[in-house]
């Protein structure tokens, strides 16, 4: 490639970023969109290169001074047929007909272009992230409101729209749309796939969204995700969408708030929703699909956070059907083998955290507990699975009784292989062989003394 042709990527400055102070530390550089086009349209024009052949050097250009563009449409404008308008993406023309077809109230060509829409945005983050920036929104907000009318394909069409753009991008939800998401859950909860996709929408707006998850609580939205899995038990995609939203409901992953209520939802999702048994009920659909108990176990295990929580799993019958659950993991009893080690994990994950409650201990060991996790152990050592390690140390704290029962069945060997097997493991099973009595070498890091340093 020419000189002249590289210079129009030499600086920092003609890119619409900002350059950072030393080369250690780049800090990734971002464009916009109509800077990266404009780039492309002079590799064609100037430089008589294809479209294919501009798009590529324009994002080596681009990469080689440090610019993220994973938020870029990286393809060529496309120039209408007449040439009357100017280059444009396909996602923006799809908008932009999807506008008109909207401001025109024609159902079925909202239909098409909703379609189109959510394909194009599936293919490429990038495209949703333009559609964003150009408006897409108030046009979905408004087709949303165009198919409540009554239009229940419609209806679907614009939650899998929503459901697409939000996706990453949750600051989009305004209040209205909240508000309408909410009433739409409420209206439609006969509605399996309705309910489906209303429910993704929830999970999207929520995720490392602090706002959003305190207001659709506020709303209502807890008992329409409990009541969703209670009503819809049988559907697996329902089932799975309602497990991971009222998971995100107990996340604290938003850095821009100090702390959120992460606590106090799964609080509420227990004490008033009745949380647990509606998640214990719901494994009894699905005791061969491993994928969608991982889900519903995973779920437990976020809600199992106070004393009390731990023991109701128990008295609820979930002990029982966690113990099964891993021995019929381990006698590969399930059809499904696909998802058994997640499955696995997850079981390990909820008896670690039910674990923190003593009784519950006494119960898990009772249970033949102590017998599955070991065999679990065994037959998943290719895997780093620290969850068995942790479940153990719980099992053995404040006392030493379970100590030598689970000694006894291997597992000071079988936990020393998973440390020399996998090195995300030497942490926690160090602390499971100390927890348990046994010998362990212990570095010391740091004496507290002052030593000299190297520059």
């Amino acid at each position: 490639m020419s000189e002249r042709c590289r210079s129009r990527y030499s600086s920092g400055a003609s890119i619409g970023c900002t350059p950072t102070s030393t080369q250690a530390k780049m800090v990734s550089k971002r464009i916009a969109q109509e800077t990266f086009d404009a780039a492309v349209r002079e590799n064609i024009e100037e430089f008589a290169m294809g479209p294919e052949e501009a798009v590529k050097e324009a994002v080596e250009q681009f990469e080689s001074q440090g610019v993220d563009l994973s938020n870029i449409v990286k393809t060529a404008p496309k120039v209408s047929a007449d040439g009357s308008q100017e280059p444009t993406h396909d996602i923006l023309q799809t908008l932009s007909n999807l506008q008109e077809s909207v401001a025109s109230s024609c159902p079925q060509e909202v239909s098409a272009y909703l379609t189109r829409f959510c394909d194009q945005c599936k293919q490429d983050k990038a495209c949703r992230f333009l559609a964003a920036q150009k408006g897409a929104y108030p046009i979905i907000f408004t087709a949303w409101k165009l198919a409540t009318a009554g239009d229940q394909g419609l209806l679907l069409q614009s939650l899998n729209a929503l459901s697409v753009l939000t996706d990453g991008q949750p600051d989009l939800l305004d209040t209205q749309g909240l508000q309408l998401l909410v009433a739409t859950l409420t209206q439609n909860a006969d509605e399996a796939d309705l309910t489906c996709s209303g429910i993704r929408c929830v999970r999207h707006a929520c995720l490392k969204h602090e706002q959003n998850r305190q207001d659709l609580v506020k709303a209502g939205v807890l008992p329409l995700l409990t009541g969703a899995i209670t009503h819809h038990g049988h559907h697996t995609d329902v089932v799975r969408e309602a497990c991971w939203a009222l998971r995100v409901m107990t996340f604290d992953d938003d850095i821009r708030v100090p702390f959120g209520h992460a606590h106090n939802h799964a609080k509420m999702i227990v004490q008033e929703n009745k949380g647990l048994k509606v998640l214990i009920e719901a494994t009894k659909a699905f005791l061969d699909n491993p994928g969608i108990l991982s889900e519903l176990c995973g779920t437990l295990s976020r809600l199992a956070i106070r004393n009390e929580f731990c023991q109701e799993v128990v008295d609820l019958g979930g002990l029982s059907i966690l113990v099964s659950l891993l021995a019929d993991c381990n006698d590969h009893q399930m059809r499904d083998q696909s998802g058994v080690q997640e499955l696995v994990k997850q079981v390990l994950s909820t008896l670690r955290a039910i674990a923190g409650n003593d009784d519950v201990k006494d119960a898990i060991v009772r249970a033949g507990g102590t017998e599955s996790i070991v065999a679990a152990m065994t037959q998943h050592l290719t895997s780093p699975q620290k969850q068995a390690c942790m479940l153990i140390r719980n099992l053995v704290a404040h006392g030493q009784a379970f100590s030598k029962p689970i000694l006894d069945l291997g597992a000071e060997a079988l936990i020393m292989q998973a440390r020399s097997a996998h090195r995300d493991c030497e942490d926690v099973a160090k602390a499971a062989l100390r927890d348990l009595g046994c010998h362990v070498e212990l570095r010391e890091l740091w004496t507290g003394q002052r030593g000299n340093l190297a520059p």
